[in-house]
């Protein structure tokens, strides 16, 4: 197995801060952002190539925790919702990172979470809606089809339409 290679740090297109290969806030808070948090990039304001350097460097621990801390899941939750064995998302320590893939999953999860908290406004009913059975989705609950790719698509999307006041 080969080591992944060093990657250089890549400048935000305004060319201030530069992209770490970690994320450093994996959600932001959509209300009272201090100014130093303004500054890191979440995966909601990522491009593709961003999220893609991202990723080769694998996210850390500490990434997981902000996600987990912000949107409440627990380590079951997780590891469903990532498809991962849990003790694979508790026994890493603090900046030690993951695989690639599930990197990956980690970010599109973060990124619909950093797209709901942005939309909703607030961090709590994002995550009242994400759990509540909505009739769109057949009375399922959106946070039941995140497990998979074809899934979270389907809930980014119902996200947009509540962005632009469709009925959803």
């Amino acid at each position: 197995m080969t080591k992944p290679a060093k990657i250089k740090p890549l400048k935000s297109k305004s060319g201030g801060t530069p992209l770490r290969s970690s994320v450093l806030s994996i959600v932001k808070d959509p209300v009272g952002a201090s100014a130093a948090s303004t500054a890191v990039k979440v995966p909601g304001e990522m491009t593709g190539f961003e999220k893609m350097v991202v990723l080769e460097g694998g996210l850390s621990k500490n990434d997981l925790v902000q996600l987990k801390d912000k949107s409440g899941l627990g380590y079951d939750q997780l590891a469903d919702v990532l498809s991962a064995a849990r003790t694979t998302l508790i026994n890493k320590k603090g900046t030690e990172r993951f695989s690639r893939d599930l990197s990956e999953r980690i970010l599109s999860l973060a990124d619909i979470y950093s797209y709901g908290y942005k939309v909703f406004e607030e961090v709590d009913k994002f995550n009242e809606w994400i759990n509540t059975p909505n009739a769109a989705l057949g009375g399922k609950k959106p946070f039941d089809l995140l497990n998979n790719q074809f899934g979270r698509e389907e809930i980014k999307n119902l996200i947009g339409r509540i962005e632009y006041g469709v009925y959803s």
